[in-house]
């Protein structure tokens, strides 16, 4: 007999008990479930709704539960449909009608809502701790290449030179940014909606902040309706978790890109890589790719539960159960990709040689050969011009601005002095740019340091 059978004359049949059900899922819920459940009777107990003798024998059985679980020690039933329903049923059977009070003064639907919520805010953390570990190791690689000079893109074409810190460190902001908004999703998820019953609270004299406090929530809902209905935490967590992997997958295709004959800046440590069934030469990135391809995993569970919630009448409906596979999906995902991600960009080794080589060509100094003109006082535009020119020099005579002769420039302008060659030294070109934000290597210094500062203060407060 299930526990809400009492209004209907015959079973369910089969195949909707196994439509219905969402055990073979929500099973991952167990301990958030029995948490929830200690404190909701604890404070049944304190305010006198039952028993407090009743009220311990519960707690202490609910403990039993949790250890035999974790132990391997029970199998869940698919007829008692969810994981809630099933630890229920299984604390009923063991201390018979004194169970049956547990569900006193909540509903299914807050119930639902709390361990969602308690289980999302745990994973924050540890994806944040996940992301933190994947930023030291960028801290590290940068501090070995600050000097590591290679080419800027925009449009996929060399544009200016930079440094390869300096380029892994974008990629620090990106993931800071990231960790900044879980924060703000952890904010939201840390309200404590049990007490809101099926729709309308209850009329017992529930103290609702004396759970909030147990569990560790920083506030509850006020309204009810709201309580139940609410999955906006779950769309925030799936749009901060699409985020981190398309950055994963940036990171990926450049990784990818980097490794490729054609670029060839980096080589991918033989742990990471894989061969080819057919062409003995290959050493494929299939980790990079892999993370590339998972993202759109991922936008599709954020896409789905968007659409799921989209035309939902307030207050709970049974599709909101789809918020599950969903969000567990995406963060499984995530929570795969993110270490692996980390060990390949750590033992990567970087052709130094080859990225410098890059940043030579491609006219990379061209910008700084306009602004050197401009430091001698012509408008930035003729300067612009001019530089145009002789970059079209080069290329129908096949050569570079670095390989010109003093005379060859003096033809476009008397300008040009023989300072003009240290002014468009790649090295000159990269220190130079000095300011906050740049490339320079006093600058990257400045910003390892702050981001080591702000590692430090999130793995405080993660902790």
């Amino acid at each position: 007999m299930k526990l809400w059978g009492g209004r209907f004359s015959k079973s369910t049949d089969s195949m909707v008990d196994d439509f219905n059900s969402s055990i073979r899922f929500d099973q991952r819920l167990y301990k958030e479930d029995i948490l929830g459940s200690i404190a909701h009777v604890s404070m049944l107990g304190k305010q006198n709704i039952i028993p407090i003798e009743e009220s311990e024998i519960i707690k202490k059985e609910l403990k039993v539960i949790l250890r035999d679980i974790e132990d391997g020690k029970i199998e869940f039933d698919i007829e008692a449909e969810d994981i809630h329903m099933n630890i229920e049923k299984i604390l009923i059977s063991r201390i018979g009608d004194t169970g049956k009070k547990l569900h006193t003064g909540r509903s299914r639907n807050d119930q639902v809502a709390l361990d969602m919520r308690m289980y999302v805010k745990n994973e924050i953390k540890e994806i944040q701790s996940l992301i933190l570990k994947l930023q030291s190791v960028l801290i590290k690689l940068s501090k070995e290449h600050l000097e590591t000079i290679m080419p800027g893109y925009t449009h996929l074409q060399r544009a200016q030179p930079i440094t390869l810190a300096h380029h892994l460190m974008a990629y620090f902001e990106m993931f800071k940014r990231d960790i900044e908004r879980l924060d703000d999703t952890y904010k939201r998820t840390n309200i404590l909606p049990l007490g809101s019953g099926a729709l309308a609270a209850t009329t017992y004299p529930l103290d609702r902040y004396a759970v909030a406090e147990a569990l560790g929530f920083s506030d509850v809902t006020y309204n009810s309706l709201d309580g139940v209905s609410d999955r906006d935490y779950c769309i925030e967590l799936l749009n901060a978790l699409s985020l981190i992997m398309m950055h994963l997958s940036r990171f990926s295709e450049e990784i990818i890109l980097w490794s490729s004959h054609e670029f060839h800046f980096i080589e991918l440590d033989d742990a990471y890589s894989t061969g080819s069934s057919i062409m003995p030469q290959k050493k494929n990135p299939d980790i990079a790719e892999l993370v590339r391809g998972k993202t759109g995993r991922v936008y599709g569970d954020l896409m789905s539960l968007l659409t799921t919630m989209k035309s939902l009448p307030l207050a709970y409906n049974k599709d909101m159960q789809e918020d599950k596979e969903v969000v567990f999906d995406a963060i499984d995902t995530v929570k795969m990709c993110l270490p692996i991600f980390t060990s390949m960009i750590e033992t990567m080794k970087v052709l130094k040689d080859n990225m410098y080589h890059a940043a030579g060509g491609g006219f990379t100094n061209a910008t700084d050969a306009a602004d050197y003109l401009v430091k001698k006082g012509l408008p930035f535009r003729d300067a612009h011009e001019i530089i145009g020119r002789l970059v079209l020099y080069c290329i129908n005579h096949n050569t570079s601005l670095e390989n010109l002769t003093l005379e060859e420039y003096k033809e476009l302008s008397p300008i040009f002095d023989e300072d003009i060659f240290k002014a468009i030294s790649l090295e000159e070109c990269v220190n130079k740019r000095s300011i906050i934000g740049g490339p320079a290597k006093e600058m990257i210094l400045q910003h390892i340091e702050k981001a080591e500062n702000f590692i430090n203060k999130a793995n405080t407060s993660n902790n």
